[in-house]
């Protein structure tokens, strides 16, 4: 038999799924406190506010997409494969349990007060990953492009994470791929 998680991590898988489903401002906290099994006591206890529940689900993320990633970076056979390994990474990430819509971080993001430091924290956390790891991918593509190589990327996986709101989620990943190969070629 399995243990069953602390309250700290109960409340962070709740709130993942719920925001994720809900959106955070859709999300009020006792749904979150009944999915959890806790007293409201507790959250405060661990994370201070409904933000600061928000802010460590969100960290929590970018350490796993960070995780899967690499991993997909780290199977792929040549440059080519390791620069658009952020597509396999977006398929083994929506496909492994952890959920979403489309991208946490620019839903929280959009979804957040414009005096919302957390979420647009989180966003920039998330986006200066993509942009440095994309930019690390393209050196041995594009040269001393690489960082344009990279922006131009950074633009197509975005709109790919923004199309799974408009279609398959894999479909949209197909598609930003097919994309992103494409882009990465002219640079060849």
């Amino acid at each position: 038999m399995t243990p069953r998680p602390g309250a700290r991590q109960r409340l962070l898988d709740a709130a993942e799924e719920l925001f994720a489903s809900g959106g955070f401002a859709g999300t009020p906290v006792d749904a979150v406190l009944a999915r959890a099994g806790v007293a409201p006591a507790t959250l405060y206890a661990h994370f201070g506010s409904k933000t600061g529940l928000q802010a460590a689900a969100l960290a929590a993320r970018l350490r796993r997409w960070d995780d899967v990633w690499s991993a997909a970076v780290a199977a792929a056979p040549d440059d080519r494969a390791r620069l658009l390994a952020v597509f396999d990474a977006l398929d083994a990430f929506g496909t492994g349990g952890t959920p979403s819509r489309w991208c946490a971080f620019l839903d929280a993001a959009a979804g957040a007060p414009a005096d919302d430091g957390t979420a647009v924290a989180a966003l920039a956390e998330d986006t200066a990953l993509l942009r440095g790891r994309l930019r690390e991918l393209a050196a041995p593509v594009a040269g001393e492009d690489a960082a344009e190589l990279a922006e131009h990327l950074l633009v197509v996986v975005t709109g790919a994470l923004a199309m799974a709101l408009r279609t398959d989620p894999a479909r949209a990943t197909a598609q930003g791929r097919a994309t992103a190969a494409a882009l990465v070629d002219r640079w060849r």
